[in-house]
């Protein structure tokens, strides 16, 4: 099986990586948008994995490596995912998710046209920020729950989802969209709250900042899933026969962001305080996220295996490890 991974050295698509390579038999390539981007993410794997360079807002670019690899397999991951930067600079969050999404499609159909019988699976990664403004009687979320984004980002995966879904059906492809709700773990970018978090504990720990965490709105609540589970997701949504409708992979718990802070912190001997820091809060902010996952579930058998503390003790490991000691 050949697989294309969009945004291969991102969070997520590292981990996909990794999966898909311990599965055996899988021939894995992967998009990066620049030459000189970081490969940490993926340098246990590089000699195993073909990188391609690629910017998905290029259709052009796009096109090249589709027609080159011909993927029998199409995990598009690459994104701009962090909601905060959405409102500052909407456009570029627009071009990078909607527009690049629409460069794979017509890439795809493009190849299709000199090789007629090509028709690969694809499956677009949408979010649970498409829900956004929710009321407390529609928790949890099901998958034909209103969307009302409440920020630049999740309205470009909502116009992704649909634009997704309208190529599906015009060009009979055979697309799949999850609509992801939070997941963490290892690698996760500092910028998210999770991470952000276990990397001021560990600084906090080595000694390299003062004995304060800042933090944002801490009233929240999320539906947290474990990378390495959400992305065994991934794999078996491309198996889902005749796709009509986008599938929630979720836990199915919530959880306040000062509840994951506890957490985290009870891995801790360090005495820490907590401020709030006003460069952290959105402009408006999703209050409660929990996704019923019960269609994605009957469709693929499909169920979250690691504890959520399991998660968030792994994730403070890694920053232990990856920031370097005085």
């Amino acid at each position: 099986m050949r697989a294309l991974i969009t945004g291969i050295t991102g969070f997520v698509g590292s981990h996909l990586a990794e999966y898909l390579l311990s599965l055996g038999d899988c021939e894995v390539h992967g998009t990066r948008r620049h030459f000189r981007s970081n490969t940490e993410n993926i340098s246990g794997i590089l000699p195993k994995i073909t990188l391609h360079e690629c910017d998905m807002r290029d259709l052009s670019a796009t096109q090249r490596v589709v027609d080159e690899i011909q993927p029998e397999i199409i995990f598009h991951l690459a994104a701009q995912s962090f909601v905060h930067d959405s409102f500052i600079a909407p456009k570029e969050t627009f071009d990078t998710n909607t527009g690049g999404n629409i460069n794979l499609l017509e890439a795809v159909i493009r190849t299709r046209r000199t090789h007629p019988s090509y028709n690969p699976a694809i499956h677009v990664a949408g979010s649970s920020e498409e829900y956004g403004f929710v009321h407390p009687d529609e928790v949890p979320l099901k998958e034909n729950n209103p969307l009302r984004p409440l920020s630049p980002y999740g309205s470009s995966k909502v116009a992704q989802e649909y634009l997704s879904l309208q190529y599906a059906r015009t060009h009979t492809l055979r697309v799949v969209v999850t609509r992801a709700f939070n997941h963490t773990g290892p690698r996760r970018g500092e910028v998210f709250a999770t991470s952000n978090f276990a990397k001021q504990i560990a600084e906090i720990e080595l000694g390299h900042k003062e004995t304060v965490i800042r933090h944002g709105n801490l009233d929240a609540v999320r539906d947290f899933t474990d990378v390495r589970d959400m992305v065994k997701a991934y794999v078996l949504a491309c198996g889902i026969d005749t796709p009509t409708t986008p599938f929630n992979v979720a836990s199915g718990t919530g959880y306040t962001i000062k509840h994951v802070l506890e957490i985290l912190l009870s891995f801790s001997n360090a005495e820490i305080e907590l401020k709030q820091d006003p460069s952290r809060m959105r402009p408006s902010d999703v209050e409660v996220l929990i996704g019923d996952s019960t269609l994605f579930r009957n469709a693929t058998g499909w169920r979250p295996e690691i504890l959520f503390e399991k998660t968030l003790e792994d994730l403070l490991n890694f920053w232990r490890n990856k920031i370097p000691k005085k």
